[in-house]
């Protein structure tokens, strides 16, 4: 295991602790890392907007409105933070 995957594994934790505190119908286990998210847990826009600023509360990362479409999945979402997260080396 690389040093990145305890991160990689907070942050993804972090997504679903999120995802499930704006929409608690949800189940977090159910949710396929590859399919989009807002299919998965019916996020209209503005639920999906409420995600992306408690991610940066949360995490610290500064996410420009350009990039949104970069946290469309779960993988997707854990790749660009974990990515965005990483010491600049």
């Amino acid at each position: 295991m690389s040093d990145l995957e305890p991160d990689r594994d907070r942050i993804r934790a972090t997504i679903l602790d999120t995802l499930c505190s704006i929409a608690p119908e949800i189940d977090p286990a159910g949710i396929a890392p590859d399919k989009p998210l807002r299919d998965q847990v019916d996020l209209d826009s503005m639920d999906f907007l409420n995600v992306i600023i408690r991610l940066h509360e949360i995490l610290g990362i500064d996410i420009p409105e350009s990039d949104y479409g970069k946290l469309n999945t779960l993988d997707g979402a854990v790749d660009y933070l974990a990515g965005r997260s990483a010491p600049a080396r």
